[in-house]
């Protein structure tokens, strides 16, 4: 399926990203230097990341091994020979002047994802995804990069491995930014080369242009011949670092573009700051080319070769098929699927649960139970990895009917996420098993006694008389007895 094409008049967005990937590894690319962040600027660096005279590079083999592993997550071309090269401009967050990077050569090329934009999966094309390294990072002091003092420059990040993901320009609007990004980092997340939670783990920058529907070739208004991308004035859009940023740093462009245009105004070809405090996009340079750029041959970097060992290198399951199997297996609606594939952590729990109780008992706990509470203290799965036993245990406890659900959702689960306690420590202190039947019985006939006024509402036909007194006798057995169980037994009682 091709890209939904979203319209203003007769005016067409075209947006194609570049989203910068920090990989997860112990050092930086070419030197040794620690990747751990750390509040002490310019405290991991050394004579190779900060570009000394006399300094040469060393290429990681663990940054090579997590590109192989997005080469295959994206189903790209892996060649049997890659290069690098130097990038030469000149900014204060790049020491040497030039960033060792990949040009011609790249490691992956001609990949695709799979993306679901309102409901619908089609591919978005990526055309590459090479290495390089990160710069380091700019801290604007007293206003933003336009107004600003000064600017602080931290090289601690400066020789991070990057992976640069450029998809072809097959977005048409902002909302499937946020989609392609959103699956982008799942995918990422699972093949574990990325974390999410690092600081500028993420950036985006977005090429956006808007294209007369009267300038597209053929007749299908999807299909944007290159003629019409050539002549229109592309803006990039950087310092984008975040699924929900992307989209409203988009819309607000491509409505600055729509207006300029239909005013009869130019839209300049130009590098745009997105400002996400003010949330608009200021004007940082016009925007290079690649000629501007004067790569060349990285000399101190002999040409990369991954034919002996690439084959060897596995990937898991990833988020789509394995929400596909969820289906499948376990007979979960699309919903309940995405939720359990959200992380593969939150996958891997599921089919630990489903292993030993009910698929739809797990997925209820998980997703709508677990998850629920953990997005409601902003917790990760990943922080309570220790304690997953102790949920397993909840839930059996449930199964076994040992306690009622709503108790082991509403405290029991609540009190271990908040105080710490086992399950068996709340149920216990709590007073929390599951009321006799003797006692449940007596309860509703008590209920029914001090209630006459609801058992007449509810004879008289008034059905809702009845979640009155299944109130009354949960009250009595201290929210112990099961309502299901007490809402027949009450029915079975007024109707003798």
């Amino acid at each position: 399926m091709t890209a939904q094409t979203v319209q203003q008049g007769d005016l067409v967005t075209v947006i194609g990203l570049e989203v910068h990937v920090q990989l997860e590894t112990d050092t930086k690319i070419f030197c040794g230097c620690s990747t751990e962040q750390t509040d002490e600027p310019n405290e991991n660096v050394c004579p190779v990341c900060l570009g000394l005279p006399g300094a040469l590079p060393v290429l990681n083999e663990g940054a090579v091994e997590a590109a192989v592993k997005i080469g295959k997550a994206i189903d790209a071309d892996i060649p049997e020979e890659t290069r690098f090269h130097r990038k030469n401009y000149y900014y204060p967050d790049l020491p040497k002047n030039f960033q060792i990077t990949q040009y011609d050569e790249p490691i992956c090329a001609d990949g695709e994802l799979e993306v679901s934009v309102e409901g619908t999966r089609r591919s978005v094309t990526i055309e590459r995804a090479h290495l390089e390294e990160d710069p380091g990072s700019l801290q604007h002091v007293g206003g933003g990069i336009d107004t600003a003092d000064y600017t602080l420059v931290d090289y601690n990040r400066a020789g991070t491995p990057l992976m640069e993901i450029v998809t072809a320009p097959d977005f048409r609007s902002p909302d499937e930014v946020r989609a392609f990004l959103a699956e982008l980092e799942e995918v990422l997340e699972y093949l574990g080369v990325f974390d999410a939670e690092r600081d500028g783990s993420l950036r985006i920058d977005a090429n956006l242009s808007i294209i007369p529907e009267a300038e597209i070739d053929g007749d299908d208004a999807d299909e944007i011949g290159a003629d019409a991308l050539e002549a229109a004035n592309r803006t990039e859009v950087k310092n984008i670092s975040s699924h929900k940023g992307a989209q409203k740093a988009l819309a607000y462009e491509e409505t600055r573009q729509k207006n300029a245009i239909q005013r009869g105004r130019a839209v300049e070809q130009e590098t745009r700051h997105w400002d996400e405090a003010r949330g608009i996009t200021v004007s940082m340079r016009s925007k290079e080319e690649e000629k501007d750029y004067r790569y060349f041959e990285e000399a101190d970097l002999p040409p990369l070769r991954v034919s002996d060992w690439k084959e060897e290198i596995a990937i898991p399951e990833l988020p789509s098929a394995r929400r596909e199997r969820f289906g499948d297996e376990y007979g979960l609606d699309e919903e309940a699927a995405s939720k359990l594939t959200s992380t593969k952590q939150v996958a891997d729990f599921y089919e630990d649960v489903a292993g030993e109780f009910d698929p739809d008992l797990a997925a209820t706990w998980v997703a709508d139970n677990l998850l629920g509470e953990l997005n409601y203290r902003d917790i990760e799965i990943t922080e309570i990895e220790g304690r997953l036993e102790e949920v397993k245990r909840l839930v059996a406890l449930v199964d076994e009917d040992e306690i009622t659900a709503k108790n082991a959702r509403e405290t029991v689960l609540r009190s271990m996420l908040d105080d710490g306690r086992t399950p068996d420590e709340v149920v216990a202190e709590e007073g929390l098993g599951k009321t006799g039947e003797d006692e449940v019985r007596q309860a509703v006939v008590e209920a029914i006694d001090e209630n006459q006024g609801a058992v007449e509402d509810y004879e008289s036909g008034d059905d809702g008389a009845i979640n009155f007194l299944v109130g009354q006798v949960m009250q009595k057995t201290g929210g112990s007895a099961d309502p299901g169980d007490v809402n027949q037994l009450l029915r079975a009682e007024l109707e003798d």
